[in-house]
């Protein structure tokens, strides 16, 4: 048995040896800037390079479309508003973008499309939403708070047809850990991925930027990144975010198989112990068994009746259980999420919810010391309350 549960891996993942390994070698070495022209510039410079063709290779994309940042959401924002700077007109998202989208395109006075009650796109409204003024269409491929994954060439299919000039960008950030993000999100112009949502390091991260899409850069003066964002680059973190990236993919089919079946033990036990948990976007199959298919292996996301999860993620953490209750960006806001609002949650219901992550270090032990300190907080809320 453990003491200790690390629950929280949508909002950073522990960072991978194969990536600490490359990040401590490479602060060790001789400082070099890879804009300059001397040895130790040029050694930064392969690092780099090297680099970028591990991560096209995983992202299915050449090396010259990625484009490094500073993580997630500066790759957002670069491409909400690069492409709207570069093509004025209305940029559109979906309802349960994380925050990196959906502020943006609302700051740009865009439109927000409504997904149904397991978090899917509603893509006749997103049909509705589209015409000629449409510059961009953003819809993350996988969801960082529910798990939800959408179907990425059904949104793309619609954005042709109804605006055939826009271009599609996807937030894969936590897609990258679970999903073959180089094939599902091949029908999207843009990509944002960020390192330390799959074992690498924080403060790192890409954007593709597929041949002849349009994009202005936000941050302008040394020209790095073939103009697109400037400023020196993060040499070690670049490094160890392609390790930690090629680790991924060599990992990825036995992590999913094996965190699926963790997860699925997390859920089931939560749910048969405590009245009143409901899975969030799981519906029940025709035998009255839960379908988590339509998200990803390492999400438990429940709301739990008669309890408020600001007290609740006080006493998991007291307790060892690491968690959290929404994106890990609002955890301190004390309104309900946005995301269970678009699925229609009742905010009564969602003041409960609890977002419970696993990755690729989660063990069994860990899950069952989860479910006793869930339960046991969860009984001691509720009676409380009475």
């Amino acid at each position: 048995m453990t003491d200790r549960a690390y629950l929280d891996h949508a909002a950073t993942t522990p960072l991978r040896p194969e990536a600490r390994e490359v990040l401590v070698a490479l602060l060790d070495e001789e400082a070099g800037n890879p804009s300059g022209t001397h040895r130790a510039a040029r050694t930064a410079r392969r690092v780099v390079d090297e680099a970028r063709d591990v991560v096209a290779a995983a992202l299915g994309c050449r090396p010259g479309e990625v484009v490094f940042t500073s993580g997630g959401t500066e790759s957002d924002n670069l491409a909400v508003a690069g492409v709207h700077a570069a093509q004025p007109g209305v940029v559109v998202c979906s309802a349960i973008e994380h925050h990196a989208v959906l502020d943006p395109v609302e700051a740009l006075g865009g439109r927000v499309v409504g997904v149904d009650a397991r978090g899917r796109v509603d893509l006749d409204a997103l049909a509705a939403s589209l015409d000629g003024s449409v510059v961009l269409v953003s819809v993350m491929l996988a969801n960082n708070e529910i798990g939800v994954v959408q179907d990425l060439a059904a949104v793309a299919a619609v954005v042709q047809e109804h605006a055939p000039g826009a271009v599609v960008h996807t937030d894969a950030v936590q897609a990258f850990p679970w999903l073959d993000v180089a094939e599902l999100a091949a029908p999207a112009h843009l990509v944002s991925i960020s390192a330390h949502k799959f074992g690498g390091p924080q403060g790192v991260g890409a954007l593709v930027v597929r041949t002849g899409t349009p994009l202005t850069p936000l941050q302008r003066g040394g020209g790095q990144e073939r103009g697109r964002r400037s400023g020196t680059q993060n040499v070690a973190g670049i490094g160890a975010m392609a390790a930690a990236a090629a680790a991924t993919l060599r990992d990825r089919d036995e992590v999913v198989h094996r965190v699926a079946r963790l997860r699925d033990r997390l859920g089931d036990a939560l749910t048969a112990r405590l009245d009143g948990v409901t899975e969030t976007a799981v519906p029940l199959d025709a035998d009255g068994r839960p379908d988590r298919s339509g998200k990803v292996a390492g999400s438990c996301h429940v709301c739990i009746d008669g309890v408020e999860n600001e007290a609740l993620l006080f006493l998991l953490d007291q307790q060892g259980v690491a968690a959290s209750a929404a994106s890990s960006c609002a955890s301190g806001a004390m309104d309900p999420s946005h995301v269970l609002a678009a699925l229609g949650v009742p905010r009564e219901r969602a003041q409960g919810s609890l977002r419970l992550t696993l990755g690729p270090t989660t063990t069994e032990a860990e899950v069952d010391h989860a479910v006793e300190v869930v339960v046991r907080a969860v009984e001691r809320l509720r009676g409380h309350r009475r």
